[in-house]
């Protein structure tokens, strides 16, 4: 892909969708009364933001209830820079929430509460006018396709969409298992494969988007040949602290390490490896650079605390490349 961070033009160079939920972070068991900071929490907003701290424009299309964590949603998003001129707000429904607990040591629990949620009504209809501005990429998350029918629908209608019009449609697996079963993600997911460019999933994850073919592969080589097979033309695969692997139609291969970082809080970082690695294709790097970028958010938000409170600027992309103690005058 071309060019690099907005420079005044008319289609976003992001476009993305999903529930963003008032969240409730606590150092400690809500049960014996730790104190909660509270802040936003969203898979495809944490993307959003990302992008916007690195200077390219994102938007934002999703819904919130007509009520103070909705209020507080679209405030935060608009002062990171992420247009949400397209987003929704729907007085019939409750703005989502999530409870994150820190329970033990660097184990995370995370609790929703979703059904119902202004987010859980997105449809179609929703997202005409942010498909009709345009934009130069696509971003999909599983974990909108997991609240309900309208939401599915509305993901499958924009890849349609998206994918007619000659964007770029990154699908990021983000299986959830509070949501859906693997099963389920994988039946749901199956039909949205002709339209991805660019598939990204944990290695984990894999099983899950290939559960549905009708023979289903083994191993990590398998699920990439049939994911490839199938249409998609990029295959990116997260490996945590092992670093993440790139492979395309055309066999090209890489593989690049992960960052060595003090871990502080890894919620958030598969959605900063999203962010760096859509920076990385919009800025038009090559895989393995566009690897090097996806794994430098990632560090960034496992070395700090928040979803994505910690996530760099441009001019911060090479901090983590400082001595541990440095202090920078």
């Amino acid at each position: 892909m071309s060019t690099g961070p907005h420079t005044g033009q008319a289609a976003a160079d992001v476009l993305t969708f999903g529930e963003t939920m008032l969240a409730a972070q606590l150092p400690g068991p809500l049960a014996v009364g730790a104190e909660a900071r509270t802040t936003i929490a969203g898979a495809e907003s944490n993307v959003a933001i990302g992008l916007a701290r690195l200077g390219h424009r994102a938007v934002w299309a999703g819904l919130v209830g007509d009520d103070e964590p909705g209020r507080l949603i679209l405030r935060t998003l608009r002062g990171e820079g992420v247009d949400t001129s397209h987003a929704g707000v729907r007085p019939e429904a409750p703005t989502g929430g999530m409870l994150r607990e820190r329970r033990v040591a660097d184990l995370v629990r995370v609790h929703y509460w979703r059904r119902h949620s202004a987010a859980s009504l997105l449809a179609p209809p929703d997202l005409a006018p942010a498909l009709r501005a345009g934009a130069r990429v696509l971003h999909l998350t599983g974990i909108t396709c997991a609240l309900g029918t309208g939401p599915l629908e509305a993901v499958r209608d924009a890849a349609a969409h998206a994918h007619a019009h000659g964007w770029t449609v990154v699908l990021d697996v983000n299986h959830r298992h509070r949501l859906w079963t693997g099963e389920e993600a994988g039946r749901a997911l199956l039909p949205l494969l002709e339209h991805v460019t660019v598939l990204i999933a944990s290695d984990d994850e894999l099983p899950v988007v290939t559960g549905a073919f009708a023979e289903r592969p083994r191993g990590e080589e398998a699920a990439v040949d049939a994911l490839l097979a199938a249409g998609v033309r990029e295959v990116v695969v997260k490996r945590g602290g092992e670093g993440a692997a790139f492979r395309d139609g055309d066999g090209s291969r890489h593989t690049v390490p992960a960052l060595r970082v003090p871990v502080r809080d890894t919620v958030g970082a598969g959605d900063a490896f999203c962010a760096g690695y859509l920076s990385g294709l919009l800025d038009g790097l090559p895989p393995e650079r566009r690897l090097d970028r996806a794994n430098t958010l990632g560090a960034f938000a496992v070395a700090s605390d928040g979803d994505w409170e910690g996530l760099p600027r441009r001019d911060e992309l090479g901090l983590l490349t400082a001595a541990p103690g440095t202090t920078i005058r």
